[in-house]
């Protein structure tokens, strides 16, 4: 039997995923270490929802938070404002705001090489905000390089937390699997499942493939240890598809080398 890929992308994204990388042939096994779950709604956030066409432009981080914006629309606005410009920072941010809102959303052009908060920050329509009110809808915690960024540029930035993150340990027999190294390579997309994960990674694990979406989690899975890295074009499953066939026969993908 071969080794399994382990990811650790929860929800639907991570079915999605995984359904992807079984299609290139990959056994796949799925660490559910993170669940996803809307906060309650306050009268604070009941009053943004009610404001939201007083907004200028609307940046949305995660596919949940589009989904929890989506469901708030639906239910105070019969019919969608207009006017404000929508942003995200991936491909699947994006679909499901057009799938569910039918708004065009700006997102990092290809060239960007990254689905990142950083390759966002640099849309000529980002680089002057001049007293421009923009809704930041995202996770409780989280960076903060968008609010800093966008707000050092002359933006008023309400920044929105619709959903928390809750993880939790592996399996005792996934904590097995992690500390011998005993899989083909590891999937992951986020910083903090990153730092949750090593927890239980030793010095056999640190030297299995780590394919990650981006440069600085690359720079953060240095520092954490991890030394076989390969960094994919992006956090869509294409990307990762194609990061793990270049790790498996190396003169097949067009991807980015890990630092």
């Amino acid at each position: 039997m071969s080794l399994p890929v382990l990811i650790c992308r929860p929800g639907e994204r991570g079915e999605a995923l995984a359904d992807a990388l079984r299609e290139q042939g990959a056994e796949v096994e799925q660490l559910a270490i993170m669940q996803l779950e809307p906060l309650p709604e306050d009268p604070a956030m009941r009053q943004i929802w009610l404001d939201i066409d007083q907004y200028h432009k609307i940046v949305v981080v995660s596919p949940f938070a589009a989904l929890c914006l989506c469901e708030a629309v639906d239910r105070y606005w019969p019919q969608l404002p207009m006017g404000i410009d929508y942003y995200s920072v991936g491909s699947a941010t994006a679909r499901i705001l057009f799938e569910q809102l039918g708004v065009r959303v700006h997102i990092p052009p290809p060239q960007a090489g990254e689905d990142t908060s950083e390759a966002l920050l640099a849309l000529a329509s980002l680089r002057k905000c001049d007293h421009q009110r923009i809704l930041l809808v995202a996770g409780e915690g989280g960076r903060t390089l968008l609010t800093d960024s966008l707000t050092e540029r002359g933006a008023s930035v309400t920044r929105l937390a619709t959903y928390r993150r809750i993880l939790q340990p592996p399996t005792p027999a996934l904590q097995a699997r992690l500390a011998a190294g005993n899989y083909r390579a590891l999937i992951v997309t986020s910083g903090e499942l990153l730092e949750h994960l090593a927890k239980w990674c030793d010095q056999v694990a640190l030297n299995q493939p780590l394919i990650v979406s981006s440069r600085r989690l690359a720079t953060l899975a240095g520092t954490l240890g991890f030394c076989n890295l390969r960094v994919a074009s992006g956090a869509t499953p294409a990307a990762l598809k194609a990061a793990l066939a270049w790790n498996s026969h190396p003169t097949g993908a067009d991807v980015d080398q890990g630092t």
